[in-house]
Order: structure tokens, then sequence, then C-alpha cells
């Protein structure tokens, strides 16, 4: 199942909720962005020697459109807390403020964290399977039967954040294509894993004709996103789909396992639905910065660690039942 599992679902989400909102609607800030397009001047940012957007440092510079909508944003925004109105959000997001040219700094910040957490828990694993527990004598190989797609998940899962922290930083066409594909990859093969592990299929034929269809499914489903349409409703349904299936899967196999650490499965579950109530309260950046998506990001790092932990308990525990039964 994994943490980066919900967040690759909700990410496929996202896309359903950018449409029209309040403060795009409004004829103030429509007006401002059109004038700012036509003469690269916002408020006090005057054009001098050229518009102002192109003044700013190379690495801050966003295009036009992006740039004016921005400072048209928080224009809009400084005469609401004014009036004493609320934020409200621009084209499907809040009000974000830049830092150093990122546009949504702390969500950023937790994404390389949850990263580095994915990244220790992969590194973590890999030494107990090749440097603490046993190997077969003949191929120097785990006896753990499922070692090496937990160390593709981990890649996988890996991969997700980076792009999860790009997407964040920069949402443009490219780096939402980039977060939606990596997340529906990571959706897809997180559930061949999880019905090859709750089911417990160890033979190399059975693996290929369960992982072959949803295989060929996924990379359909990602080549229909990126070269035809990428269509929100549809990549939604696609990823509730395969996201429930393998919550279900885990749920099951939980209740019906002897396996010593399945608590911890039962944990991973319980906060994770716990944390998903912070999705589900949404509410505007604090300070223009942090806001719900933030710290539900952060909430799935400490998970992230008890979800490895997990896949680390079940390698020692089927390696030493595999050693018992070769003795």
């Amino acid at each position: 199942m994994g943490i980066r599992l919900v967040v690759a679902l909700l990410s496929c989400l996202v896309g359903v909720l950018i449409e029209a909102s309040a403060g795009d609607s409004h004829p103030r800030y429509q007006v401002c962005v059109e004038q700012c397009k036509e003469t690269g001047c916002v408020k006090d940012k005057l054009a001098v020697d050229g518009p102002w957007y192109v003044q700013e440092p190379l690495y801050l510079q966003w295009d036009c459109q992006s740039n004016c909508r921005y400072h048209c944003m928080l224009k809009t925004e400084n005469e609401r807390e004014v009036l004493g109105t609320g934020p409200v959000k621009y084209h499907g997001k809040w009000p974000f403020k830049r830092v150093l040219g990122i546009q949504e700094p702390v969500s950023v910040a937790f994404s390389l964290l949850n990263l580095a957490m994915q990244f220790h828990g992969w590194l973590s694993f890999f030494i107990l399977l090749y440097h603490k527990l046993p190997l077969r004598p003949q191929t120097r190989k785990p006896y753990y039967e499922y070692a090496g797609l937990w160390l593709m998940y981990g890649f996988l899962a890996m991969n997700s954040w980076v792009w999860s922290a790009v997407f964040h930083s920069r949402d443009v066409d490219l780096t939402e294509k980039l977060d939606y594909s990596s997340a529906v990859a990571l959706l897809g093969y997180s559930l061949i894993l999880a019905i090859l592990r709750t089911f417990n299929v160890r033979d190399e034929a059975a693996r290929v004709m369960v992982a072959a269809p949803l295989i060929a499914f996924v990379t359909t489903h990602i080549l229909y996103l990126n070269l035809f349409k990428l269509d929100y409703g549809l990549n939604m349904i696609v990823c509730v789909a395969m996201g429930i299936a393998q919550l279900l899967l885990w749920v099951v196999w939980a209740g019906v396992t002897r396996h010593p650490s399945k608590w911890k499965l039962w944990a991973v579950v319980l906060a994770t639905s716990l944390a998903m109530l912070l999705e589900i309260y949404d509410f505007p950046p604090y300070k223009g910065y942090v806001d719900a998506h933030a710290l539900w990001h952060a909430t799935t790092i400490p998970i992230t660690y008890l979800w490895w932990s997990f896949i680390k308990d079940d390698a020692k525990f089927r390696t030493t039942d595999s050693v018992k039964k070769v003795k």
C-alpha cells in the first residue's frame, strides 16, 4: 500500500479541482492581468527599460502570463485584506507566496523530506537483505521472495516524490504531466505488488500473468494522458479504482494473516486515514505559505518510516521461515 500510494491517489484527484475559482473570476483581477500582459505594469511594479517580469533574476523568472497572474493575485488579495475579507482561490489554487521563485515552498520542502525518508527506507531495506539476513548459499541472493519487487517499489516511490517536489515548485503543463504520470505508475505497480504479496504469488510465470495486463493498462493510460488528452475525470476514475483495490487487499490480508507485524500495517492504515482529514479540511495557506496540503505532506514522513519498517519486518519473517524449511 504505502503512504506515497495515497499521495499519488490524491495527486490524481487534484486536477478535477483546477477550474474557474472565485479569485480569477473577479473582474478586478482579470483587468489587472490583461493590463499587465500589455504594459508590464502591476501596481507599483512599473516597466523600466522593458517589462518588470524580464528584469528579475533568471532563477526567479516565470513566463509572462504566470508572473502577471501571480502579482495580480497578490494585489487582489491585499485589497481583500484591507476590506476584511478572507483569501479565495485563483485557478483552483490558494494564493501562495513564492520563495526564490518556488510556487509552494513548504510543500516542496516536505516533498523532499519524504523523498529522503523513502531513500532511507529503501537503503536500510537493501542493507538488511544483503548484509544482515542470510543469503542463499548457491546464488548469494536473498531468501525473501519479494526483495526485488520492494526494491523497485522504492525507486518508483522516490521518483514520484521527486516530481511532486518539481510540480509544487512550478505548476506548468510539463511538470503536471510528469507528476501525474509518476503517480499513476506508482499506483499501478503498487497494485501489482499488493496482489503478489497478499496472495503469496511466488511462481515467476504466475507473476508475469498478473503483472502483464496491469502494466499494459497503466502504460496505455499514461500515454493517453501525455500524448492525447490530460483527462482529469478519466484519470480520477483510474486512480481511485487502483487505489481502492489495493487498499482493500492489504486491509483484508491484515485481518486474516498471522504476521507478527500486522499491527504496523493497521497503524499505517489508521494514521493515513486520520492524516487525510487534512485534505478534507482544506484551508488557505497561513501567511501565504502553510496550507492543509503542506501539513498533510508533513504527516506522511513518519508514516513512511512505519511502512518501510513493516516491509523490513516482512523480510525478516519470511527469511526466517524459509531458512527453517531449508534446514
